[in-house]
């Protein structure tokens, strides 16, 4: 939370225009595009976060489809998560977010932006509703986030079981899947500190829909969910060995 105030703090004559912009853009009555609304809170973001001392480096950039209509399916490790997906994001996204979350200060601001979606986890009708709905706007050429996991990990970079529920959107809309890899996204709030801290976003291939077809929901998570742990280890691996290198 020290890195929030920081954040606050060094950008706090901006802020009071920012949230008053971000509200305009989120009322139903706002005729600026999806593009162009996204592309504001974008500069927003990016803004914010160099001010706290956060670079976020995006790889597998050539990975996000240019044709919209595709969902993210990335590892979920805490609230600084979605900061480093806008970053290295140009392509407009709506997110999915847990009902406790949607009417927190700002956030709520946000999510309206976006047009995204809230979902209360312990309602199995309503999720299904919700999932319905992004399944629909999918089909229509949004683009969307959610992540599979329905809670973060509190264990850093090893990551949960993702809940097979959440890809029956992506099944029904036969949209692409794009694994999504954040590495160290934790650490900017997590950590009682304002040090500098680097983030990495990893795009991964897409699974399109002919690669999945017939495939169970439950038999999806599973690969997505591999395919993101093994791509963070291998980065991991990596750095350990650089990191080996530098002490000799």
């Amino acid at each position: 939370m020290k890195r929030i105030a920081f954040m606050v703090l060094k950008c706090l004559p901006k802020v009071p225009y920012w949230f008053y912009r971000v509200c305009k853009y989120g009322s139903t009555e706002d005729t600026h595009t999806e593009q162009e609304r996204y592309n504001y809170l974008r500069m927003i973001i990016k803004k914010v976060n160099k001010s706290g001392r956060v670079t976020v480096e995006g790889y597998g950039i050539q990975h996000i489809p240019q044709k919209n209509g595709f969902i993210l399916f990335p590892n979920h490790q805490g609230m600084f998560d979605m900061l480093a997906i806008i970053d290295t994001c140009c392509q407009p996204l709506g997110v999915v977010v847990k009902k406790e979350a949607a009417n927190v200060i700002l956030v709520k601001q946000v999510i309206a932006l976006l047009r995204g979606l809230s979902i209360d986890r312990q309602d199995i009708r309503e999720s299904m509703k919700v999932i319905g709905k992004m399944t629909e706007e999918v089909k229509g050429g949004r683009n969307y986030v959610i992540f599979a996991e329905g809670t973060r990990s509190k264990n850093g970079n090893q990551i949960l079981p993702f809940k097979a529920g959440t890809f029956k959107s992506a099944v029904n809309a036969k949209c692409p899947i794009v694994p999504v890899a954040l590495i160290d996204s934790f650490r900017p709030f997590d950590i009682s500190s304002i040090k500098k801290e680097t983030v990495q976003v990893h795009y991964l291939k897409p699974i399109e829909p002919e690669e999945y077809a017939g495939k169970k929901t439950t038999e999806i998570a599973e690969i997505v969910h591999n395919r993101i742990q093994e791509e963070i280890d291998a980065v991991r691996c990596r750095q350990n060995y650089y990191n080996i290198e530098n002490k000799f």
